[in-house]
Parts: C-alpha cells; sequence; structure tokens
C-alpha cells in the first residue's frame, strides 16, 4: 500500500518537473474547460500548449470537441494553465487518472482552480444558455477518488467538504458578472457517470434531492482540488433542459452547439474574474 502512495506521489512529481523545463514562469490559476467550451483557452498571451499525448503519465481525451491540450499562458496579467478537454470516468478512465491533472497543478504552484462544465438544467428557473456559478453538489456517480491509501503530503484522510466551492470566489464571480451586465446564477450539481442520459425518473428524483443541473464530471476535480488545498470556482453552461415532464431527446451534437453559443458570456466571466482575483 506504501508503493502505491509513493508511486502516485513520484508520477505527480515526474510530470511536474517534466513541465516545468518547457515553461518560463508558474501558474497560479487553472482552468479545466469543459464540452464545447474550449475557446477561452484563445485568450491566453504568450501560449505554450503541450498536448496531453506527450506529458508522461497524463491520460489522453476521447471526447469530441474537447482539444486535449495543456495551454500555459497569461490572462489579464495572471500566470495560468489551462486544460483543454478534461478526461471523463465513462471513458474508462480511473478517478486517479481523471483527477490527475489537478494534482499536477497543485504541484506547480496552483493556488485557484476554475472549472467550466456543459450541464443539463433541472431547475425550472434554468434556460439554455444561462450560466450558473455552483454553490454545492451531491455526488451521485458511487465512486470517490479519494478511496484507498491516503498520502498525507497530498492531503488530509478526512477533508471538510463544507465548503467545495469558494464562498468567497462565488461571490467575486457574481460582481464581475453584474459589472459585464451578465446574469449569473447559482445552484447544486448533481455529478453522474454517464455515458447514457437519465431517465425521467432519474430526473425527478435528483430534482426531488436538491439538485439544480446534472452533469458528467466535475465531482472528482473538485474533491481533489478540496483535498490539495485549492480553492475553486465551477460554472456551468445549461445546454439542454431536463424538466421530465417536457422531456426532448437531445444529442452531443445539440450539446455542443449550445454551450459554444454560450462560451463567450463564460469567456467574458471566467476573463473578468481572473482580472479581480
Amino acid at each position: 500500500m506504501k508503493l502505491q502512495k509513493t508511486d502516485l506521489r513520484a508520477r505527480i512529481e515526474e510530470t511536474a518537473g517534466w513541465i516545468r523545463e518547457r515553461i518560463t514562469a508558474p501558474p497560479r490559476v487553472g482552468l479545466i474547460l469543459g464540452t464545447g467550451l474550449g475557446n477561452l483557452a484563445g485568450r491566453a498571451a504568450d501560449p505554450v500548449a503541450i498536448p496531453y499525448s506527450e506529458i508522461p503519465n497524463f491520460a489522453v481525451s476521447t471526447v469530441q470537441s474537447h482539444a486535449g491540450n495543456l495551454l500555459f499562458g497569461s490572462l489579464k496579467g495572471k500566470n495560468l494553465v489551462v486544460m483543454e478537454g478534461r478526461f471523463h470516468y465513462y471513458e474508462g478512465y480511473s478517478l486517479e487518472e481523471i483527477t490527475f491533472p489537478v494534482r499536477v497543478m497543485k504541484a506547480l504552484g496552483v493556488e485557484v482552480l476554475v472549472i467550466s462544465n456543459a450541464a443539463g438544467g433541472m431547475n425550472p428557473e434554468f434556460k439554455k444558455g444561462d450560466l450558473v456559478a455552483l454553490t454545492d453538489h451531491i455526488n451521485l456517480m458511487g465512486v470517490n477518488p479519494l478511496i484507498g491509501p491516503n498520502d498525507a503530503k497530498l492531503g488530509i484522510r478526512f477533508p471538510d467538504m463544507i465548503e467545495p466551492y469558494s464562498k468567497r470566489l462565488v461571490e467575486l464571480a457574481a460582481r464581475v458578472a453584474k459589472d459585464k451586465g451578465l446574469s449569473l446564477k447559482q445552484g447544486v450539481y448533481g455529478g453522474v457517470t454517464g455515458p447514457n442520459l437519465e431517465t425521467r425518473a432519474e430526473y425527478r428524483f435528483m430534482r426531488l434531492i436538491g439538485c439544480d443541473l446534472v452533469g458528467m464530471s466535475t465531482v472528482p476535480e473538485v474533491i481533489v482540488g478540496v483535498h490539495a488545498g485549492l480553492e475553486i470556482l465551477a460554472v456551468s453552461i445549461v445546454t439542454d433542459s431536463c424538466l421530465p415532464d417536457s422531456l426532448e431527446p437531445v444529442n452531443i451534437e445539440e450539446v455542443i452547439r449550445a454551450a459554444q453559443e454560450a462560451s463567450p458570456k463564460l469567456d467574458a466571466l471566467v476573463e473578468g474574474f481572473v482580472e479581480a482575483l
């Protein structure tokens, strides 16, 4: 068991060391861009893009619309690292593989993690294209990335999840949104494994227990981010309506299109948020 703990830390350091040789400044802000949300990377100054396939110990994104690069640069004077696409449990990756980039970001110097995703809206007050800052989540994946031996040098055994999404950062994002004339709603995210979309009964259940949104990502990265001591902001783009009594079939192309149409609003919000940090 001890070997497993050492191996994870050794792989983190190997990857971080490899990356340090290829960048000029350590990042302080980390961004994870979800489905259809790759445009923000194009706003970074002096970008250095490294394909996931070249990075030691990294998985490779297989999802449509995910570029699969780790990009380093600066935005509004802040050094940052951007994941152009993420890894998902439904792709067949382990939770350790999915969250490994978060561990590497921490090792490189990241203090604030900003996560975006495309999500289905179950709150009847949400409509397609809305931006929603997450205030909490419910893990419905049936798994947890912290199961197994704990390495105390990476985080404590029993991290407290009372505030996985930083209230300070949510309030800052709300102020930025107001200044830019953007609507930023707030809600609770339900994390599921996918890849199938949910049944009507499942949507009713998730709404009953307090979920405003549903998606197939984010929760593992947030749990590991909390374990690593990062301050986290997560913003969803509502890409489809998941109201069980008016449910209509949806496909990935429609989800990507809805995310891309709303991404300029997210780009403006995140850019202003990074500047205000």
